[in-house]
């Protein structure tokens, strides 16, 4: 079994947990090699125990069978689109201040040793492909496991939506924004904006309002195979941006539409603990 270990040297300062978890899955005799998930940024000040050989991560993951992440949902987020395209599980480890998607905690890095005894099970999570097209032109493709989010510029200007499902008209509604999430991404901007919480493992498509200025505007929780668009009014001298999994904004213009539907991939996340949807939730977001 050959593991690869990608930690967020902005988290995980000094790679304690990273290096941690790799005498964790070395005592259980399992291979292990080195990634980061991204670039370093130019004159980053950022100091590394000595010894360490980083590799590529597309290379490793060619014959990888799990990649570890240390970090935020963030973290995870961006290392989706890498381990996707291998077909390679994902296992989280929290290193930020919520972390839905991690599986385990910092202090939890010794239940590793159960992978090589194969104790644990592989979660499908639904994605979204997004496409943005401007006077019948893409402008922009990518795949959001969280979410695609419309938002306005920094201009207090509110911006005018159509939202339609398979071409056929749901809500007229002006506000701030769109966010159009999958069930995982509804614990995060979704919910911060009104969106109901909805069970990770299930496949739907979420809409919420960001701050709508219309009291009939609510969110909706749509099934899987529809097909929906988010058409934008006259902006005129108002704009608007597009950000997949809180990636580089697009900017949009007005008349442009946002355009989703459920994907043929899925992102893999491994679970270890028996904890459930429902106690994640209880502790992440506190109870009572």
């Amino acid at each position: 079994m050959k593991i690869v270990l990608s930690p967020n040297p902005y988290r995980d300062r000094g790679l304690k947990a990273a290096l941690q978890a790799e005498r964790v899955l070395r005592g259980a005799g399992i291979q292990t090699s080195m990634c980061l998930p991204f670039q370093l940024d130019k004159g980053s000040k950022l100091e590394f125990p000595k010894g360490i050989d980083f590799l590529n991560m597309d290379e490793e993951l060619k014959k990888a069978d799990m990649l570890i992440c240390f970090g935020g949902d963030g973290t995870i987020l961006h290392a989706a689109k890498s381990a996707n395209a291998h077909h390679v599980p994902i296992l989280g480890v929290n290193m930020g201040s919520v972390g839905f998607m991690a599986e385990l905690e910092q202090g939890e890095l010794k239940e590793l040793s159960r992978l090589i005894e194969g104790r644990y099970t592989v979660e499908r999570r639904m994605m979204l492909d997004v496409k943005a097209t401007h006077e019948g032109r893409i402008i922009f493709r990518d795949t959001a496991l969280n979410d695609a989010v419309i938002t306005k510029g920094a201009v207090a200007r509110i911006i005018d939506f159509s939202v339609l499902a398979d071409q056929k008209l749901i809500t007229d509604f002006s506000g701030d924004g769109i966010i159009l999430s999958t069930p995982t991404g509804s614990t995060a901007y979704s919910m911060s904006a009104g969106g109901p919480i909805v069970e990770p493992t299930a496949e739907n498509i979420i809409i919420t309002p960001i701050c709508a200025h219309a009291l009939q505007a609510r969110s909706f929780v749509l099934g899987r195979d529809r097909v929906v668009t988010a058409r934008m009014g006259k902006l005129s001298h108002k704009t608007a941006f597009l950000s997949v999994d809180g990636g580089k904004a697009v900017k949009l213009s007005g008349g442009d539409s946002v355009e989703i539907r459920r994907s043929r991939d899925y992102t893999r996340l491994v679970r270890l603990t028996d904890r459930s949807f429902y106690d994640i939730v209880g502790q992440k977001l506190g109870k009572g």
